[in-house]
């Protein structure tokens, strides 16, 4: 990512920062070029060409009704889906990805003996902390509520015998793609067979659409399993692309997002933005 697109990165974070903060109130264009120190012209455009939406257009997406219109109107029957929704435009970026899971007897012996590389990531959501091995990212969480060092903490506890590698130059072409450059990413899954079989049907959600937690217990054969499924979801170790933010609970309400609730909320506003922009 060059020095202009990190640039942005850090200019869009506080331009959702500021509208989530406003809540339901709109947040004129002029206040918020004023908070991002740019004219109103240049912000309008930078923040379109980004997002893919105005900045007016894209708050309608962060109300708090905007869960609920898309459990109405976008719902996605797992069984039945056709589209991975993994690439195209209304993708943040055009992504492909080849993922593998690990063994159960691997996830067994804590990560042991692997050797796991990580590093910080600007992204649309706050700092990214990803993480990879010689497979693929097995890792990424979002500090914007958390913070650095709990979500650090989080991240090495999920694998408490692998070796932690301070090393981004490594798995940095997995995460910029991962976290929006085009290009492609692989997935190292490590987690027990239920919960790989949950996470791969998040996978088959497509983007700008939502499931519920019942809906995924119904579609990985264990209906009766909702209460489990929803701590696999909480427990996804890869935030964003095993798209745990769109599994929804049944009322439309957002339900539990392990890396805090304005995140997923403006994950799902950006997802769809993007979707309706798509020609």
């Amino acid at each position: 990512m060059d020095q202009n697109e990190t640039y942005h990165y850090h200019v869009m974070r506080r331009a959702i920062d500021a509208i989530d903060a406003a809540a339901d109130n709109q947040v004129s264009l002029g206040d918020l070029a004023e908070q991002m120190q740019m004219s109103p012209a240049h912000f309008q455009r930078t923040f379109s060409q980004w997002v893919g939406v105005s900045p007016k257009r894209y708050q309608q997406y962060l109300t708090l009704g905007h869960a609920k219109s898309l459990l109405r109107d976008r719902f996605t029957t797992l069984e039945t889906a056709q589209s991975v929704g993994l690439s195209g435009s209304g993708r943040l970026h055009d992504l492909f990805i080849r993922w593998e899971a690990m063994t159960p007897g691997d996830y067994a012996n804590d990560g042991e003996p692997l050797t796991i590389h990580w590093g910080w990531f600007p992204s649309a959501f706050g700092p990214a902390l990803v993480m990879g091995t010689t497979r693929g990212i097995c890792g990424i969480a979002f500090a914007a509520e958390t913070g650095e060092e709990a979500a650090m903490i989080d991240m090495t506890n999920r694998w408490p015998k692998a070796q932690f590698v301070e090393a981004p130059g490594v798995i940095a072409h997995w995460a910029m793609a991962a976290l929006g450059q085009k290009g492609a990413t692989q997935l190292h899954l490590m987690g027990a067979p239920f919960q790989i079989k949950v996470w791969e049907a998040l996978l088959r959600i497509p983007t700008g659409h939502v499931t519920t937690y019942s809906e995924i217990a119904q579609s990985i054969g264990s209906p009766k399993a909702v209460r489990a499924v929803g701590t696999a979801v909480g427990r996804n170790p890869i935030s964003l692309l095993i798209p745990c933010h769109r599994a929804l609970r049944k009322s439309g309400a957002l339900g539990g997002y392990h890396w805090g609730l304005p995140v997923k909320r403006a994950i799902l506003a950006w997802e769809s933005a993007r979707a309706d922009a798509a020609p």
